[in-house]
């Protein structure tokens, strides 16, 4: 395993072209703006989260996870902590979630990350079209806010 590790580990995944799922690649691509000098924050985006990105979860100090989620209001942002997942039996090749890969990254590698995030932000729609639903779009800041909040816990603690 590559011994660089990243203080703040932004894992984000979604379909920009199927409207809110959008959300996790939307805030990807607006949190490596920001923090696109800090070398300690690394940001990743693809369309699901995979085993290869366990190794980048295990050398991770802390990771937050940012997808949408169609188990809430649309609109509405929760951050929650993760867990490896207790039953690991069912892992599939091609899609994880964030526990799995928390537990992955603990059976290969015997390390997880310090402080592990989920950000979330509920679907309002995931029809076959680029762009986010009203209520999406309203949100957003205030999911940009609250991943920079994170952030900057993350990175200092003490504050």
């Amino acid at each position: 395993m590559n011994q660089t590790f990243n203080q703040c580990l932004i894992l984000a995944c979604g379909n920009t072209l199927r409207e809110d799922d959008g959300v996790g690649p939307f805030l990807a691509q607006w949190a490596e703006e920001h923090w696109r000098d800090d070398p300690r924050v690394r940001v990743l985006c693809d369309h699901q989260w995979t085993p290869e990105m366990v190794e980048e979860v295990a050398q991770a100090e802390s990771v937050i996870f940012v997808d949408c989620a169609t188990d809430c209001e649309a609109g509405l942002v929760r951050t929650m902590s993760v867990e490896p997942a207790e039953d690991n039996t069912k892992l599939s090749t091609h899609h994880l979630d964030a526990g799995q890969l928390l537990a992955l990254s603990q059976q290969l590698y015997g390390a997880i990350p310090r402080n592990s995030l989920l950000l979330t932000v509920g679907a309002g729609s995931l029809e076959l079209r680029e762009g986010f639903s009203e209520v999406v779009d309203k949100a957003l800041p205030d999911a940009s806010r609250i991943l920079e909040e994170a952030v900057r816990r993350f990175l200092d603690p003490s504050d």
